[in-house]
This record gives structure tokens, sequence and C-alpha cells, in this order.
């Protein structure tokens, strides 16, 4: 039976071109704003990593069963990231955006973490290879994951001290 894992592919796809239509939005309204990118250079390697991702398991996982537990397991992250995004609203975005100014968000899942969407972004990505059955994909792009989260946080961390956010 084929559709599940193609509907799951399918959900997985159109939910990540969204987000780059309203990181895309919620970018430029910052910007607007007086916003500025910091560290954009290891964006593309970031956005290859996740569409190299979506597009291995859509070669990969057409026609495989999806497990009950980790997809149940995917389907909590989704829940989180559902809450980040309505913690951070107009301020969610796939860059690194600095507002000068603007206070940094401790509300929501930030209460609790200081990068809960990466924290939900390592887990679907081995979630959801698990579901269809592929640990070593799940090893291989969380073990690449790991290294452009590396690279990312450090940033992202770096920008916000230059910008006397964070005390």
């Amino acid at each position: 039976m084929m559709w599940p894992s193609v509907a799951l592919l399918a959900f997985v796809t159109l939910q990540r071109l969204g987000e780059l239509v309203l990181a895309r939005r919620n970018t430029a309204a910052l910007l607007t704003k007086g916003a500025r990118e910091v560290a954009p250079e290891h964006y593309l390697l970031m956005v290859a990593l996740h569409a190299g991702w979506i597009i291995g398991l859509w070669l990969l996982a057409p026609g495989r069963s999806v497990g009950l537990f980790w997809f149940v397991v995917f389907l909590g992250l989704q829940t989180l990231r559902l809450w980040v995004l309505a913690t951070l609203k107009g301020r969610w975005t796939t860059r690194i955006i600095i507002l000068p100014g603007a206070p940094l968000v401790r509300s929501g899942p930030y209460r609790l973490l200081r990068h809960p969407n990466y924290v939900i972004v390592i887990g679907e990505i081995a979630a959801l290879p698990l579901a269809f059955g592929l640990p070593l994909y799940a090893v291989v792009f969380s073990l690449l994951n790991a290294c452009v989260l590396y690279i990312r946080v450090k940033a992202e961390n770096a920008a916000l001290e230059n910008a006397m956010i964070l005390k």
C-alpha cells in the first residue's frame, strides 16, 4: 500500500514549502522594520540539507509502511513546531534576522529552551526516516544536520550577543 507513505511525504513537502513562503514574508517585513540578516553564508547549506533530506525520502520511502510509533513521534513534533510558530509569529524565519531593540522571545517553548525549533528539527530529521524503516538514512542526515546546526547555532548566538539582546 503506497498511499500512506506518499500522503505523509506530500504533507511534509507542502509544509516545508509553506514555511519557506511564510519565512520569506516575515523576513521582508522584518527588514522593512530595520532588521538585518546575519551570517547568511551558511543558509544555502541548510536549504540544501533539508531539500536533500526530502528528495531522498521521496526516492526511498514511497511504498514503505509507516511505523506507528515513529509516526506518532513525528506528529508530536509537528505540534511543537506549531507552538514555536505561534510563539514567534512575525519574527519566525528561516534566516538569522536581528531586529535591533526587540526583546528576546522568552514565552512559549522559549521559556524552556534557547533554541526549541532546532530541537524539533533534530527530532524530525530522525523520526520521519525511522517511521519509514530507514535507520541508516536517519543517522546520516542527523549527522549532517548536526554539522549544519553547529554552524547555525554558533552564528545565531553570536548575532544575539552582538545585538546585546542576551544578558
